[in-house]
């Protein structure tokens, strides 16, 4: 448990660092590769939050990362996360990018999804 706290204390400080780049490095490299289905959240929430085009194209365009994730609860985390976002600019630009440009299908179906719903969200 307590490492559990530790590993959640340093994915929302990488998540709030102020060298942008190194922090998504950072948080691709190890956290969107873990087996473990909480620290993938945990990095999706974290690289969504931060809202900038480098941090959002992990978590949009990537299979198996983010709302690509094979586990529904991080998917379903991440797309509560973009839901919840103020400014969405950024992420439809994104995902607008990846319906016309990707060349997996499935990535491209969900971008079109989530697209729909941050529409009407």
């Amino acid at each position: 448990m307590e490492n559990n706290a530790k590993i959640k204390n340093i994915i929302q400080a990488l998540g709030q660092h102020k060298d942008s780049q190194a922090a998504i490095d950072l948080l691709t490299e190890l956290g969107t590769n873990s087996p473990d289905d909480e620290i993938r959240e945990l990095t999706a929430q974290a690289l969504i939050k931060k809202n900038t085009h480098e941090s959002l194209r992990v978590v949009l365009i990537h299979q198996g990362k983010g709302i690509n994730d094979l586990s529904a609860r991080v998917a379903m985390t991440a797309i509560n996360e973009l839901l919840a976002l103020k400014d969405k600019n950024e992420a439809i630009k994104i995902l607008d990018d990846t319906i016309k440009m990707h060349s997996e299908e499935d990535v491209k179906n969900t971008a079109r999804s989530v697209r729909a719903l941050m529409t009407f969200s």
